[in-house]
C-alpha cells in the first residue's frame, strides 16, 4: 500500500508528515531551518532528520521507504542551483516531487483549487493560482524585499530606535526597551547588524506587535505601515483574478487585525496547512506514474 510523506522545509523549522493512502497520520518530525543560504547539504540534512523522525515513528522498515512517495516544499528553491540539487540527490522514495514552501502552503489552503495566499513570517511572499497561472509577489528575500514580515517589523522598530537616540523623534516606551536590550549602546547595534540573520530581526516582532496593541505611537506606526504593504499584496493578486486570499505564518495572526476591512473581507480560513499541500504534491506526482 502506498504511503505519502509531506515536507515543509521552511527558514524558519522544517516539519515532515507521513500519512497512509487513506489519509491516516502515521508519524511526524520537525526540526529546525532549512535555510538554503547556508547551504543545499545543509538543507538537506535538516529535511533528512525530519522525514527520519516521522517514520521512525511510524515503524517504517528501511526496506519499506520504496513505497512512499514524497511531496517536498522548500524556501530558496528558485535560488540558482537548488532545485537541480534536489534532483540530483538520492532519496530512498518511489517518487519525489518538489515545489517552493510557498507553492505547498497555497494547495494546503486551497485544497489544490484557485486561490491565493500570503505568508507573513520571518519574512513574506504573496502566491496565487488562477485558471492554471501561477504567480509570486515579493518573496526576494531580506532586505530588498520581505514586506510585512517579522524580520522588516524588527528592523524598522532598531531604526527608530536609533532616531530615538539621535533625537530625531521622540521616544516611546517601545524604543526604549530596545535600546535597553543593546544597554542603550548604539555600537552594539551595529556590531549587531553585521551578523544578524532575518531571523533575528524578526525576534523583535512580538516586543513591536505588544507595543503596538497598548497604545504606543512607535509601534502603532510602525505595525500600520506593514499592514498597508501586506495589505496592497492582497490586493494586487485579487485584482488579478484570485477568487479570495488566506493569510498565513507566524506574524499573520496578529497583523490581520490591522488590515483594512474592505482586506479582511476577502479573507478566508485555510482549508489544510503546507504539509497538507505537500502531501497533495506528493499524492499528484504518484498518480502521473
Amino acid at each position: 500500500m502506498p504511503l505519502y510523506l509531506g515536507i515543509d522545509a521552511g527558514g524558519t523549522h522544517t516539519r515532515a508528515r507521513l500519512v497512509s493512502d487513506d489519509g491516516e497520520v502515521l508519524g511526524a518530525g520537525e526540526t529546525g531551518a532549512a535555510n538554503t543560504p547556508a547551504g543545499l547539504p545543509h538543507a538537506l540534512n535538516v529535511i533528512e532528520e525530519a522525514y527520519g523522525h516521522a517514520i521512525d515513528q511510524a515503524g517504517i522498515a528501511d526496506g519499506e521507504l520504496s513505497s512512499i512517495h514524497a511531496g517536498i516544499g522548500i524556501a530558496g528553491l528558485n535560488r540558482r542551483g537548488v532545485l537541480d540539487g534536489l534532483k540530483a540527490h538520492p532519496f530512498p522514495f518511489k517518487s519525489t516531487a518538489f515545489a517552493s514552501d510557498a507553492a505547498i502552503a497555497n494547495l494546503g489552503a486551497h485544497a489544490g483549487q484557485d486561490g491565493a495566499i500570503v505568508v507573513v513570517g520571518t519574512g513574506s511572499i504573496g502566491f496565487a493560482r488562477v485558471d492554471d497561472e501561477i504567480f509570486t509577489i515579493g518573496g526576494y528575500g531580506f532586505a530588498v524585499s520581505d514586506e510585512g514580515s517579522g524580520a522588516e517589523l524588527g528592523l524598522r522598530a532598531i531604526r527608530r530606535a536609533l532616531w530615538a537616540r539621535d533625537g530625531r523623534i521622540s521616544h516611546t516606551p517601545l524604543t526604549r526597551e530596545l535600546l535597553d536590550h543593546f544597554h542603550g549602546s548604539a555600537g552594539e547595534i551595529v556590531d549587531w547588524t553585521a551578523r544578524a540573520t532575518p531571523r533575528d530581526y524578526a525576534a523583535f516582532a512580538p516586543m513591536v506587535m505588544q507595543h503596538a496593541n497598548q497604545g504606543d505611537a512607535t509601534g502603532e506606526l510602525i505595525v500600520q505601515e506593514a499592514a498597508q504593504r501586506i495589505g496592497a499584496v492582497i490586493r494586487t493578486m485579487l485584482e488579478r483574478g484570485a477568487p479570495h486570499c488566506c493569510l498565513m505564518g507566524g506574524v499573520a495572526p496578529y497583523l490581520r487585525d490591522w488590515l483594512a476591512p474592505s482586506i479582511r473581507a476577502r479573507l478566508r480560513e485555510p482549508l489544510g496547512d503546507a504539509l497538507d499541500g505537500a502531501i497533495l504534491l506528493a499524492r499528484t506526482r504518484a498518480a502521473q506514474l
